[in-house]
């Protein structure tokens, strides 16, 4: 029998590896790579070190040149690392070239999240929409490094090997494969569309957010029912609806999955119907971890992929949340130098962003709290009401004759 600590001792093993460019500072690297060692702890794997790079602009054959993968293949030698994740997507080319190099197994961002996605999957849904995105990454990238379809096993980025004879071969189930699992997600996306029209006129409200900003325990709260949370990357891939009430207005709530920096296109496609949830919504609750010193920049991703998926011109409001978890950084009144964002008192903040909204409200919350639950469920009700009016006009009178009371 293996006890825990033989386990542990068994746990892959992985180096990271970043970039410094025009376009990525140092700071960014280094909180880029916090996040990549995040996401390889939630898919089970243990970060041995971090390695970085300055340069103009990747290597457009091994992504850090051949002085630095030198350097990481001695290391790695030294130390048995098992793998090397890299926090950007690589091409095909530099992965075949790095994977040459170094002998072992290479992993990128994207694929990364591919296979937490896979380990997160829970329905038959969610395992047809990750298998999909898996296939299509995978595609252009079969080496002889990777293991021939019908004989998969586990472990994260070690889901591969075998001959070249293999490849053609390989290509082929892969593509049948694919244009199998699109079928499948056509007819999904159908049925999922006629869920969504018969569930009436009421309105409908979407979570999004970054991943793990506490959009699940915000649902919770509102919804009154248990919802899954946990502190982990993507801890919800799968779309939860509940009903919801508020005075005498009921409407309709949905959680979708998390978005992040670099979220993989063939994941934006796959998971289409799941994303409609939020394309089709008549308002957005965008929930922003304001106790994350980056909490702008994921503000910004978000607002970014939800352009991206055609939901970006949706009424918004804001809710910063994790209120009492928030530390300004320290300031010292001596400095000439401006205040920083994250040096910021929580008070500067909300007059800053309530300022800055361009027409989209926000309020500062903590679901784990319950810290202004109240202000929220108001606020909240006043927009879906406004909706309803603008929709139902002839209910309206009979419906909202008394304003909701917390």
């Amino acid at each position: 029998m293996i006890d825990a600590k033989d386990q542990k001792e068994k746990a892959e093993t992985a180096v990271l590896i970043g970039l410094i460019t025009d376009h990525q500072d140092a700071d960014q690297a280094v909180e880029y790579l916090d996040e990549l060692e995040f996401l390889a702890s939630t898919a089970e794997i243990r970060t041995l070190k971090r390695f970085t790079q300055r340069l103009h602009k990747p290597d457009g054959r091994t992504y850090v040149g051949s002085g630095k993968l030198a350097e990481v293949k001695a290391w790695m030698i030294e130390h048995d690392a098992d793998s090397v994740i890299f926090d950007d997507e690589l091409s095909p080319a530099q992965q075949r070239n790095i994977e040459k190099e170094l002998g072992k197994p290479v992993l990128d961002r994207p694929r990364l999240i591919l296979d937490i996605f896979a380990r997160r999957a829970r329905t038959a849904h969610a395992k047809t929409q990750v298998e999909l995105a898996q296939y299509e990454y995978m595609l252009p990238r079969l080496t002889k490094l990777w293991t021939h379809l019908e004989r998969q096993r586990g472990g994260t980025g070690t889901r591969g090997g075998a001959g070249e004879k293999e490849i053609e071969t390989d290509r082929r189930l892969i593509r049948d494969r694919i244009a199998l699992l699109k079928g499948q997600l056509k007819l999904i996306d159908r049925q999922m569309a006629t869920q969504r029209g018969n569930r009436g006129k009421l309105v409908r409200v979407a979570v999004v957010g970054y991943t793990n900003v506490g959009k699940s325990t915000l649902m919770t709260l509102l919804s009154k029912t248990e919802v899954f949370a946990e502190n982990k990357l993507f801890a919800t891939l799968d779309t939860t609806v509940r009903k919801i009430v508020l005075g005498n207005l009921p409407f309709l709530l949905s959680d979708t999955v998390g978005f992040i920096r670099k979220l993989p296109t063939q994941l934006i496609e796959s998971f289409k119907s799941t994303l409609d949830e939020t394309r089709e919504a008549d308002l957005l609750l965008h929930v922003v971890d304001i106790s994350h010193h980056n909490f702008e920049e994921q503000y910004e991703t978000v607002r970014q992929t939800l352009n991206d998926i055609g939901a970006g011109s949706k009424p918004v409001i804001v809710l910063f949340n994790k209120i009492d978890a928030y530390r300004p950084a320290h300031h010292d009144p001596d400095d000439l130098a401006p205040k920083r964002e994250d040096q910021f008192t929580l008070e500067e903040l909300r007059n800053t962003w309530m300022s800055r909204m361009n027409g989209e409200e926000c309020i500062f919350i903590s679901a784990a709290r319950r810290t202004n639950m109240d202000g929220l469920r108001k606020l909240l009700y006043e927009r879906v009401k406004e909706i309803h009016t603008a929709r139902y006009p002839y209910e309206s009178d009979l419906l909202f004759k008394d304003n909701y009371d917390a």
